[in-house]
């Protein structure tokens, strides 16, 4: 997955698809990672791509060279046309940063997402986070009605802001956000996430079942798969086969509970 800025080519396409949201290629791990890899895929398959997204900061927090955290960029990567736009990305974390991290994307994105009137996509495929996304996005439907638009859920990450403690739901304000939360997704055609317990949630909120869709995270099964035998590092680290191994692959932070494992 290569890029080359400032060079068009021309493909034939099925459908314009507009995928939107904070993380992409190049980075390599969490939500940049799939999104990146679902573009390139529509694209090889003949439809015709756009992204705006932002810069590469993660899992870092901080912008990846060459790329600029105030530089509105336009690129080629593979054959999906890429908008990058400005980002403030905080050196330390903590609830009010956070929401100002997403805002600044929000607004730095908002018309370049409304330029995408001209280009007239069939689908807004909005992933979150970030959720403010949903709003440029709502607002280019209401322009565009004929296109349908997708909201893919890779993170609750309102339920997460109030879980973690970072805003109290002990107050109107939460009761507020959750009521506003629900008519957002009840506003978009289509509403996937990427498990089970999730999907569930979504229809706590008021999504109706039949507008919402189950789209896990995927692997190369190629490369990761059961092995016949046991593996080579049970030998190297001088594991017994009759020990059992619990592996957990992922974030390793508060959200995440792991203490809870231990």
């Amino acid at each position: 997955f290569t890029c080359k800025a400032d060079q068009r080519s021309h493909y034939g396409f099925l459908m314009r698809i507009l995928i939107y949201g904070l993380n992409f290629y190049p980075e390599l791990t969490g939500i940049g990672k799939y999104s990146g890899e679902m573009a390139a895929h529509l694209a090889v398959q003949g439809h015709e791509v756009r992204v705006v997204t932002a810069p590469p900061y993660y899992p870092y927090w901080q912008v990846q060279k060459p790329y600029r955290a105030w530089r509105y960029q336009k690129e080629i990567c593979e054959q999906v046309e890429v908008y990058r736009c400005p980002l403030w990305v905080p050196q330390k974390l903590s609830g009010l940063k956070r929401i100002l991290h997403h805002l600044s994307f929000m607004v730095s994105s908002f018309p370049v997402v409304l330029r995408q009137r001209k280009w007239q996509p069939d689908l807004i495929m909005v992933v979150a986070p970030s959720f403010f996304s949903v709003f440029p996005s709502l607002i280019l439907h209401k322009l565009l009605p004929q296109t349908k638009t997708w909201l893919h859920i890779q993170d609750f990450e309102i339920d997460a802001a109030f879980d973690l403690g970072f805003f109290s739901k002990e107050n109107l304000f939460y009761r507020l956000i959750q009521k506003a939360e629900s008519g957002l997704l009840q506003a978009f055609d289509r509403v996937s996430t990427i498990s089970q317990q999730m999907l569930m949630r979504l229809w706590e909120k008021g999504v109706a079942k039949e507008k919402t869709y189950l789209f896990p995270n995927w692997i190369n099964t190629d490369l990761i798969k059961p092995l016949k035998q046991p593996s080579a590092y049970r030998r190297e680290w001088e594991i017994k086969n009759e020990q059992i191994v619990a592996l957990y692959a992922g974030n390793m932070g508060k959200k995440q509970g792991l203490e809870i494992i231990l």
